[in-house]
C-alpha cells in the first residue's frame, strides 16, 4: 500500500503538466523539422543547385566588375576560396541552423520559469489579486495561488488575534486598576478610622478581600496570556477516573452556585477511567464548568453528564443562557474571543478558557464541539476510551 500511494501522487501531478508537455513537444518537433527544411534547402544550394554560379556572378559583377577578364578571376577565387571549402561551408550553415533553433526552442521553455518566478515575486510583494500563469502551467498556478492565500488567511488570522490580545490587556488593565483603587481605599479607611465599629471594620475587610481576590484572577489571567503564547502544552499520561474528577470539580463551584441561585444535574456514569493528563483536563473541564456558570441565567440548572459510548469517553455540559448567534460560535474557541463583548468583572475573562480546553482535549486525541439554541449552550468533549494510544 505505501508503495502504490507515491505512485498514484506522480501520476496526478503528471497530468496537470500535460498541456506544457505537449507544447514543449510540439515545439521541439516544429524546432526539429524547421531546422531539417532549412539543412536540406542548403545542401541543395550548395551542392545540387546555382551556388557556384551565384558566387562567380556576383564576384565578377561586384569585386572585379573593373576588369576585362572579370568572369575568369571570379571563377580562380570561388575555386580557390569556397569550392575547395564547400564541406566546410556546409557543417558551418548545419551548426548556425542548430544553434538558431536550440535558441528558440530553449527560449520558449524559459519563458515558463519567468512567469513562474514572475508569479513568485508577487507572492512575496504580497499583491493584490491572484497570480496569472500561462493555461500551460494551470497546476503550478493553482498551487501558487493556494499558498498566497493560506499566507493572506494566517496574517489576517494572527492581526486579529493580536488586535483581540491587545483590546483584552487594556481591558484587563482597566479591570486592574478598579479592585486595585478599592482595596487602597477600603485599605486606607482602616487605618485612619481607628475609632470605626467592629462591624464596619469586618464589612470593610471582607470587601478588600474580595476585590483582592479578583486582582489574583485578573493576574492569573495575564499569566495565562503570556503561557499560552509562548511556551507548547505538554502531556503526561496516567491513569484517570474521569466520572470522580467532574464530581470533584463540580463540587468546588457549589458557593458560586448557591450566590447564584444555580444547581447541577448531574448524570454521570460511575467508574469511567481513560488515560491522560490528569492535571490539564481537570483544568480543561474547569474552563468549561466556569463558562456555563459565568453565562447561566439566574435560577436555572446545568447539567453535567458523562458516559462511555462505543470506544469513546462523552462529556457534555449544558446551560441555560443567552443563545450565542452562529457567527460568534464558530469562532467560540479561538484565542482571546469572546462571545458577550459586554464584559462585566463578574464574567469578564481573557478569552481563553474555551481554546486552551479545546488544545488539551485535541492533545489527548479528542474533540470538542459547541451548539447553542434556543437560550441553551450545549459543550461536548469526546475522549479515547479503553486500550489508549500514547499520546503526544
Amino acid at each position: 500500500m505505501s508503495e502504490r500511494f507515491p505512485i498514484k501522487i506522480r501520476k496526478r501531478q503528471d497530468s496537470g503538466y500535460r498541456h506544457l508537455k505537449i507544447k514543449l513537444m510540439l515545439i521541439t518537433v516544429a524546432t526539429a523539422v524547421i531546422a531539417l527544411l532549412i539543412v536540406t534547402a542548403l545542401y541543395n544550394f550548395i551542392f545540387r543547385g546555382r551556388f557556384a554560379d551565384f558566387v562567380v556572378n556576383f564576384l565578377s559583377n561586384f569585386i572585379y566588375a573593373g576588369y576585362k577578364d572579370s568572369y575568369d578571376r571570379a571563377l580562380v577565387t570561388y575555386r580557390r576560396v569556397v569550392r575547395n571549402y564547400l564541406d566546410w561551408y556546409f557543417m558551418g550553415g548545419v551548426v548556425i541552423v542548430f544553434i538558431i533553433a536550440q535558441m528558440i526552442y530553449l527560449n520558449s521553455f524559459i519563458r515558463y520559469f519567468i512567469e513562474i518566478n514572475r508569479g513568485i515575486d508577487a507572492l512575496i510583494m504580497e499583491n493584490t489579486g491572484d497570480v496569472i500563469l500561462s493555461q500551460e502551467l494551470a497546476t503550478t498556478e493553482r498551487k501558487i495561488n493556494s499558498i498566497k492565500h493560506t499566507l493572506e488567511k494566517r496574517k489576517s488570522d494572527a492581526q486579529l488575534a493580536e488586535q483581540r490580545k491587545n483590546d483584552l490587556i487594556v481591558y484587563l488593565a482597566h479591570d486592574l486598576k478598579t479592585p486595585l483603587t478599592s482595596v487602597i481605599g477600603y485599605l486606607t479607611l482602616l487605618r485612619d478610622e481607628p475609632q470605626i465599629s467592629q462591624e464596619l471594620r469586618s464589612r470593610y475587610t471582607g470587601i478588600a478581600l474580595e476585590k483582592a481576590e479578583r486582582l489574583e484572577e485578573l493576574i492569573n489571567e495575564f499569566f495565562d496570556i503570556t503561557q499560552f503564547n509562548l511556551t507548547a502544552l505538554t502531556v503526561d499520561q496516567e491513569r484517570i477516573y474521569l466520572s470522580r474528577m467532574m464530581e470533584q470539580l463540580a463540587s468546588e463551584f457549589d458557593p458560586i452556585l448557591a450566590e447564584r441561585e444555580l444547581v447541577w444535574r448531574l448524570e454521570i456514569a460511575p467508574d469511567i477511567e481513560i488515560t491522560g493528563d490528569a492535571d490539564k483536563l481537570a483544568r480543561a473541564f474547569d474552563n468549561l464548568m466556569r463558562n456555563a456558570v459565568n453565562y447561566s441565567y439566574a435560577g436555572t440548572e446545568i447539567l453535567l453528564f458523562a458516559q462511555v459510548e462505543g470506544d469513546a469517553a462523552k462529556v457534555m455540559i449544558k446551560n441555560h443562557g443567552k443563545t450565542i448567534p452562529p457567527d460568534k460560535l464558530s469562532h467560540i474557541f479561538e484565542q482571546f474571543y469572546r462571545a458577550d463583548a459586554a464584559r462585566s468583572s463578574a464574567t469578564g475573562g481573557a478569552g481563553l478558557g474555551l481554546a486552551i480546553a479545546k488544545e488539551i482535549v485535541e492533545l489527548h486525541g479528542g474533540t470538542i464541539t459547541a451548539a447553542s439554541a434556543n437560550e441553551s449552550t450545549i459543550f461536548i468533549v469526546t475522549l479515547p476510551y479503553g486500550s489508549q494510544k500514547k499520546i503526544g
